[in-house]
């Protein structure tokens, strides 16, 4: 993607202000605001009506400037190695020296720290002198925004400025992966627990579901589109929407699919944008067709099970 310089030294400008932008990544599109800046995180907080016990995801450009702020251990190094700039959030243990605002952090001792491989924010973040907190762009609970537009659609003039990156390669976000002590995953998402295992060379617990809420994405109620959502579903109902993993031989105008021919990876990349749709189309609810639970499957019925809780 080409990179306009005058898009970035705008963005720059704003941030350097502590003011909030919205961000591309691979994953979907961020909120982001100086992540030393207690004034920009608290902005990013009300934007989003974001709870203030949700931590917020820290990104950097590379290593060298994690290293003032994060205690570094072999788990992440080969980690980072392999998967780096790329869809994975690593939670540390912070320094006492850090910078970062204890906004940012809810007080915690601990960071979640991701390097993202969109080249436009990776410029952008190049040319600063800070990292950039950044939630994804949505209203706490709803869709994640995959496309400029969707910013725009969820936030209108609040947003200061949308740095244009195109739509999501990966449509979904970061995989969450504790490495304080014993490797955890504490949010399903773009990079598969199994390739994760197979780097550590060791077995990592899933824990998504935690009784008290230590990173993003474990919200009971999240990814909603603002519809109920009925899961495993082999009947629907009259005037519902249906969402199916691929296409089959019957094409009615309220059946939706996420993949041609039921690849899961795609799949993930298409939920998002479809979950938008087909409230733009104006269905009142949603039945979504049984989803296979293994690799990308998992993630996407992460979601679709968070969003049904509307």
């Amino acid at each position: 993607m080409k990179i306009n310089l005058a898009n970035i030294k705008k963005a720059k400008k704003l941030l350097n202000k502590r003011e909030c932008i919205a961000i591309p990544t691979e994953t979907v599109y961020g909120i982001g605001g100086n992540a030393y800046s207690d004034t920009a995180c608290k902005k990013i907080f009300k934007l989003k009506k974001r709870p203030k016990n949700n931590p917020l995801i820290v990104h950097y450009y590379d290593l060298k400037n994690l290293e003032a702020d994060c205690d570094l251990n072999n788990d992440f190094k080969k980690l980072y190695k392999r998967f780096c700039p790329g869809p994975i959030t690593f939670i540390l243990n912070l320094k006492k020296t850090s910078k970062i605002s204890k906004v940012a952090t809810n007080q915690k001792k601990t960071l979640a720290v991701r390097f993202p491989k969109h080249p436009i924010t990776r410029n952008l973040l190049k040319n600063l002198n800070f990292p950039i907190a950044a939630p994804s762009a949505n209203i706490s609970t709803k869709i994640s925004a995959v496309t400029s537009s969707d910013v725009k659609d969820d936030f209108g003039k609040k947003i200061k400025y949308v740095l244009e990156g195109g739509k999501s390669l990966i449509g979904v976000e970061s995989t969450i992966v504790d490495l304080r002590k014993k490797p955890q995953i504490l949010r399903l998402g773009g990079l598969e627990v199994e390739t994760i295992q197979k780097i550590l060379k060791k077995k990592i617990s899933i824990n998504i579901n935690p009784s008290k809420i230590s990173v993003p994405g474990q919200l009971k109620i999240h990814y909603s589109p603002g519809i109920p959502i009925r899961l495993n579903v082999r009947k629907i109902q009259k005037d519902e929407a249906f969402l199916l993993i691929k296409k089959n031989k019957i094409n009615k105008s309220n059946y939706y699919f996420l993949s041609e021919k039921g690849n899961l990876k795609e799949a993930a990349k298409n939920l998002y944008t479809t979950l938008r749709k087909i409230k733009k189309d104006r269905y009142k609810s949603i039945a979504v067709s049984k989803i296979p639970n293994k690799g990308f499957g998992k993630t996407i019925n992460d979601r679709l099970m968070r969003a049904s809780k509307f």
